[in-house]
């Protein structure tokens, strides 16, 4: 890496995801980015750009190296939106694709972000991977564990760099929490509670099926999902709701957290998993996934419950979503909003005293996600996958654990997992672990 590479690195890469956010207007952002040789930007296509893939692409575009000089949609109306803001930040239109297979041909796009339905993720990854793409790709990283595991073989044969969008993992209270539970103050963690109370998800009306909008090629968003009529509620946002195309709660929200907790405990797979829970809040609305689930992985020594609930925010710890270890000694809370310790007390002399010392909350430092993609563009750089601070490894095993959880709600049973394997032992499970593939599209071969 010559010279004037690193200085770019050091200054204006280094401070962007810190600094830049806060004070450096567009038109400055753009006048960086001009000072800066074609030799040494990055060019990004998105895949997927009305929700998280555009916040993924935004955050990017506050690193003064990274443009954005193509987009993919199978929605036109969003395109042209996107279009916009994109003139908007760097005063200059990336160009326009309806089928991303072909924005993958130009040879000058150097990453890909993925901001797809989850059934698409696998499809889109390899594709990106093979056309000589780094990627960053949201969460989960898959809607099957068979697709999980194709993921992390096509990264390992194609060797660019993958960042996973699970953002947390470059938050410094989670880095903190993580460092104070691996100390073993706490004493022996007998169980880890991860939640999401999401307070401001409502009842998914019931709505009936209808013509697909305009500038919308339905059949591709459908890809590999089974072929139905268009439906409101199963597009854009609401996807996550619907089996065809994601796994509810339980994986959109559970990979943030069963990620720090399992990291936090060393482990990466359950021996067992059981799970129950239903439409119970909102028994007659269109959505499939349960609005209520408690889901419990056994672990060697400990248990991991995950639990989630829609429309109301009476979470753990009086918080609507975090992870909780809870040991001998104390308990460590950790969530968005920061991390603290709360002790336990025994009989001294006749005196109550703490057997760990209390931490007060602690917030966090800086823009998780701003800094995620800071070390994702630096991992690109330096060429060091070391700088990623959640890899497609590190995301499979999220993925893969929240997919355990819903296979086994599905089935309604106790289910064991065989890690020498990596199936379980039930072959009911076993047909969930698969992708199925329709219309035509078929898993990749890598």
């Amino acid at each position: 890496m010559n010279s004037r590479r690193r200085f770019i690195q050091n200054s204006l890469l280094a401070t962007a995801g810190l600094s830049i956010p806060t004070f450096v207007s567009a038109e400055e952002l753009h006048t960086m980015a001009r000072k800066i040789s074609p030799s040494d930007q990055l060019n990004f296509g998105l895949i997927g750009c009305k929700g998280m893939g555009w916040s993924d692409m935004s955050a990017h575009l506050k690193i003064p190296q990274v443009n954005c000089v193509a987009l993919a949609d199978i929605d036109q109306s969003v395109l042209n939106q996107r279009a916009e803001d994109v003139f908007k930040l760097r005063g200059k239109k990336p160009k326009l694709y309806s089928d991303y297979r072909k924005m993958l041909e130009d040879k000058d796009i150097d990453v890909i972000i993925i901001g797809t339905p989850d059934h698409w993720h696998c499809l889109n990854l390899i594709d990106s991977l093979s056309a000589g793409k780094h990627v960053y790709v949201e969460k989960p990283i898959a809607n099957t564990i068979e697709e999980c595991n194709l993921m992390v073989k096509a990264q390992q044969r194609y060797g660019k760099m993958v960042q996973v969008g699970q953002w947390q993992r470059s938050g410094s209270q989670y880095a903190e929490a993580i460092d104070y539970v691996k100390s073993g103050k706490l004493g022996q963690i007998r169980l880890v509670k991860c939640w999401a109370y999401q307070g401001w998800m409502k009842p998914v009306p019931v709505l009936p099926d209808g013509p697909v909008p305009a500038g919308v090629d339905y059949d591709m968003w459908l890809g590999p999902a089974p072929k139905r009529p268009f439906n409101p509620n199963r597009f854009h946002f609401n996807f996550r709701w619907f089996w065809d195309y994601a796994g509810g709660l339980m994986t959109d929200w559970g990979v943030h957290e069963i990620d720090i907790a399992l990291y936090a405990m060393g482990v990466i797979a359950p021996k067992s998993v059981m799970a129950s829970g239903g439409k119970l809040a909102y028994p007659d609305d269109a959505s499939e996934t349960p609005d209520t689930l408690q889901t419990v992985y056994e672990f060697e020594g400990f248990n991991l419950l995950w639990e989630h609930a829609t429309g109301i925010d009476g979470g753990n710890y009086g918080t609507t979503e975090g992870i909780a270890f809870i040991g001998n000694n104390g308990t460590l809370v950790v969530n968005r909003g920061g991390w603290k310790v709360i002790p336990e007390t025994e009989t001294k002399d006749g005196q109550r005293s703490p057997k760990v010392e209390e931490v007060p909350h602690r917030g966090p430092n800086g823009n998780a996600l701003e800094l995620h993609t800071v070390g994702f563009v630096n991992a690109i750089t330096q060429n060091d996958a070391s700088l990623l601070t959640c890899g497609i490894e590190t995301g499979s095993i999220a993925a893969i654990n929240a997919q355990m959880g819903n296979i086994a709600y599905k089935l309604g049973k106790k289910i064991y997992w065989d890690a020498d394997k990596g199936l379980f032992t039930d072959p009911q499970a076993n047909e969930l672990v698969k992708a199925n593939y329709q219309n035509g599209w078929k898993l990749p071969v890598v």
